[in-house]
């Protein structure tokens, strides 16, 4: 295979009633020499549309990696770029719900032959996501970038993305289990251009992320970046330790003057509730990290690949 090709990676889970449109609009740009769709353990009929598409385009370049079962989408994507990895000059991440304009690649390239060894799409402030969603992205970036020391997440940029071939080779020599991309690829610190676009709202199916898991990927990344939450209960035990002492001084200097002190039976259950809150919550956030490394030294394979369909 050309050393000059640009391939496509898209991760799919239950798009069936988008896929066949996707792979339309893909395949329609002049730039893109190949389609790596990875099916992550989808329950609905991706798979069959997919081949079905196959079928009916047998000149074009599109290949279908089936997974065994759904590992996530970070575990998707790292499949597809380690079948990418080492056969293209560059590769393309694309969400296949259409809510990333396949059109932007086209520029992208333009901004990866100017010199740029990864070029990121950065949603505009005209996102058609509802508001909550975009509060709160935005709410996550900043509390990132203000907990993480190493790297800085450009607001509104995702996983859609343009990786020359040495990224995608030093992308996928990191393994961790807990994968967060979108801090991965800034912390390769290589040189980076960004293009805006508008998110636009699905044209079919439901998406996958419901907020709990959205919320969940959020902890993801600050844990996998930093160790301040494990810094930050250090600081409060001392500052209640602290107040402890404090109080205790303030009740002995009390007997001494006053003569006895005046005993309180709901002051005395609200001080061991909170003493005993704040110890649960970081038996909890230490419990975390613990877990990751449990996770880490089992060292298991992200994915497994049931089958590999060439168009």
């Amino acid at each position: 295979m050309s050393s000059e090709q640009l391939w496509v990676v898209a991760a799919c889970f239950n798009e069936a009633e988008v896929i066949s449109a996707f792979m339309d609009r893909v395949m329609d740009l002049p730039a893109v020499n190949r389609l790596i769709l990875v099916d992550d353990g989808s329950s609905d009929a991706t798979v069959a549309a997919i081949r079905t598409w196959q079928l009916s385009h047998p000149d074009q370049a599109v290949t279908l990696l089936e997974l065994t079962r759904n590992f996530g989408k970070e575990a998707a994507m790292l499949a597809g770029l380690d079948y990418a990895n080492g056969r293209c000059a560059a590769v393309v991440l694309i969400d296949s719900d259409l809510q990333h304009p396949p059109e932007l690649i086209e520029a992208m390239v333009m901004e990866w032959r100017a010199g740029a060894e990864v070029v990121t799409a950065v949603r505009d402030d005209r996102d058609q996501e509802s508001r909550l969603k975009v509060l709160s992205a935005s709410w996550f970036y900043r509390v990132f970038n203000k907990v993480v020391d190493s790297i800085q997440l450009q607001e509104g940029a995702g996983d859609f993305r343009l990786l020359d071939a040495q990224v995608v080779e030093a992308f996928t020599q990191l393994r961790e289990s807990s994968r967060f991309s979108k801090g991965l690829l800034p912390w390769t610190g290589y040189r980076s251009a960004e293009l805006p676009y508008q998110r636009v709202t699905r044209a079919g199916g439901t998406t996958s992320w419901s907020p709990l898991k959205l919320f969940s990927y959020a902890f993801d990344g600050i844990f996998s970046f930093s160790v301040l939450p494990l810094k930050v209960w250090t600081g409060l035990g001392v500052l209640v330790s602290s107040f402890s002492l404090f109080y205790a001084l303030v009740i002995a200097l009390r007997t001494v003057l006053v003569g006895r002190d005046v005993p309180g039976y709901a002051s005395l259950m609200v001080a061991m509730l909170f003493l005993g809150g704040i110890q649960l919550i970081g038996i909890g956030v230490l419990g975390d990290y613990i877990g990751r490394i449990y996770v880490e030294a089992k060292a298991r394979p992200h994915y497994f690949i049931r089958s590999i369909h060439q168009a």
